[in-house]
């Protein structure tokens, strides 16, 4: 890498460091950053889960109010994020690259449509929020497919997991966002921690993003509530776009 794009890799861990704390989907401002300074999809997916492993610990750490009390919750889906993770990461490392680079252009759209319309789905779910499904079996299997989406490629899982929980549990949605934030930034290590061991890393990247998400998870813990959600959307969407093209066009 050069000086100028080894700034736009750690710029862009920032920013994703800081949307995943406050909204999620920070996946989809530093993947198609990877791709644009030369690494193949999949590298650039393995490097950039890895090192977005350090912005998810400070944005657990930042929403540590929010997390109070919600010890059940996270002993009953802490084993399905977990094992969607590794299950995830195993089928990116066993199924064939050109699959990936197939599946992740519809993911990423699919991810753009979430979150272009989550004012809409957070709206409609809560006016239609199902009584007692927070111990619901398809709630903790929802979020182990959720983990193994995760694990293989995580854009907007935060989103996903958000608009789960929504349905099936009656709080508050910052709370909700805290309790996001452990479960996404699990799947993320374990995944990482798979990748490590048995993936091409890129370790450059790695280095880079981590700093930038160490810093970025901080900031959108303490500020990233305030900054106007229709500008993170916009955002988000533009990157996603970026790599929708990115990998259709040039392959």
């Amino acid at each position: 890498m050069t000086l100028l794009e080894a700034l736009a890799v750690l710029a862009a861990g920032v920013g994703a460091g800081t949307i995943n704390a406050a909204v999620g989907s920070g996946t989809l401002i530093t993947f198609p950053v990877l791709l644009a300074v030369g690494y193949p999809p999949v590298v650039a997916n393995v490097s950039n889960t890895i090192g977005l492993v350090p912005g998810s610990v400070t944005g657990a750490i930042g929403y540590r109010r929010e997390l109070r009390g919600q010890g059940g919750r996270l002993r009953r889906l802490v084993p399905a994020s977990a094992l969607g993770g590794i299950g995830g990461a195993v089928a990116l490392l066993t199924l064939p690259d050109n699959l990936f680079e197939a599946i992740v252009p519809v993911m990423i759209a699919i991810a753009l449509a979430l979150i272009v319309f989550q004012p809409r789905l957070s709206a409609l779910v809560a006016r239609h929020r199902p009584q007692g499904h927070e111990h619901a079996t398809w709630l903790w299997l929802a979020t182990f497919a959720c983990g193994v989406y995760g694990g293989y490629f995580g854009a907007a899982q935060g989103i996903i997991l958000i608009s789960l929980f929504a349905v099936a549990i009656g709080d508050e949605l910052q709370r909700l966002n805290g309790l996001k934030n452990v479960l996404a930034g699990l799947v993320n290590l374990i995944a990482g921690v798979v990748f490590i061991f048995a993936a091409d890393v890129a370790w450059g990247p790695v280095a880079l993003i981590a700093v930038g998400s160490l810093m970025g998870g901080a900031l959108g813990a303490r500020y990233g509530r305030r900054l106007p959600p229709n500008i993170l959307r916009a955002l988000i969407v533009v990157v996603g776009l970026f790599a929708i093209g990115r990998l259709l066009i040039w392959g």
